[in-house]
């Protein structure tokens, strides 16, 4: 009977602990007056920090090809559709595809680029009913759109 009475006594004295703590940190939250501020999301966008990694921005006019930014993928999330260019030398990019359902925003891919047309933007919003709008292709996008204008 006494092994009983002990068992529920550590079950409170252990619950009892843990709410202290909750309220102890509770109270400095208020002491230091951080609160959370309120913003009405989609009038007013949330303010990020400068080096957020959001959403990536992409500059298909400056970009060669090179493919260094999908081999830096350690998910190989970045699909790139290049042709070879009929005119001078290089290629000519026809899809810039990332699939955000595997990206993790590492930023990897942005460091091997000779060139620096991707980056992370700020935008980190990309509300979808399906797996199938996450998969987005900046080459088909209007520029305003894929270097985050609108």
């Amino acid at each position: 009977m006494g092994e009983w009475f002990r068992n529920i006594w550590y079950a409170v004295k252990t619950v009892a602990q843990g709410l202290w703590v909750t309220l102890v940190t509770m109270g400095k939250t208020y002491q230091r007056k951080t609160f959370t501020h309120i913003y009405e999301y989609p009038e007013v966008p949330v303010p990020v920090k400068a080096r957020y990694r959001g959403f990536h921005r992409y500059d298909l006019t400056t970009c060669i090809g090179c493919d260094k930014c999908a081999g830096a993928c350690p998910v190989d999330c970045i699909y790139i559709d290049k042709e070879k260019a009929t005119v001078g030398k290089g290629f000519r990019i026809n899809g810039f595809t990332i699939d955000y359902t595997k990206c993790m925003f590492c930023a990897l891919c942005v460091e091997p680029c000779p060139v620096d047309c991707i980056f992370m933007g700020s935008n980190f919003d990309l509300s979808c009913y399906s797996r199938d709008g996450c998969i987005v292709d900046y080459a088909k996008l209007p520029l305003e759109t894929a270097w985050g204008r609108t």
